[in-house]
């Protein structure tokens, strides 16, 4: 059996310190990750001028399912944050809007996520931030290929079936 190398030691260990710092995970004024989020994509939609966004929509930006949506919204529905709409044509269809107190909330998210960002940049310095961002994006073309790799030889493992 290959033992891993120094370099893949080096980088399973400093991918494991990263997740476990938790930044992207941390709650803003006492709400979860993905009910940021959500908040967050209903925001940029009704900054677009956009009254109402689709839970379809919202499904759609977040690439997580419309079930989950509907439980997020459920629950910032029931802390003030949303309002839905039924669509008068399309009574199936729901229009999720902010309310002010949602609005606000959302307004500080960005604020604290773009002062990280910008605190990480000042930290790094601009050189390094640019050969970080570089490194990101190719990591995560890496495992964009990869995924879609694993897919195709699934597919043909079918076939043999």
């Amino acid at each position: 059996m290959n033992s891993a190398s120094v370099t893949e030691k080096k980088l399973l260990h400093a991918l494991m310190q990263f997740k476990r710092l938790g930044w992207h995970e941390q709650f803003i004024r006492g709400y979860k990750p993905s009910e940021i989020r959500v908040l967050v994509c209903i925001k940029r939609g009704m900054d677009l001028g956009y009254p109402d966004i689709k839970v379809s929509e919202i499904s759609k930006r977040m690439q997580v399912t419309s079930p989950t949506v509907t439980q997020l919204v459920k629950s910032l529905e029931a802390h003030g944050l949303v309002e839905r709409n039924n669509d008068l044509v399309d009574r199936r269809s729901v229009g999720v809007r902010l309310t002010e107190k949602g609005e606000e909330v959302a307004r500080q998210a960005l604020e604290t996520f773009l002062a990280t960002m910008s605190g990480l940049i000042e930290y790094l310095g601009e050189e390094q931030s640019e050969q970080f961002i570089e490194l990101l994006l190719n990591v995560s073309r890496y495992f964009r290929e990869r995924e879609a790799d694993m897919l195709y030889f699934q597919g043909i493992g079918d076939d043999e079936a």
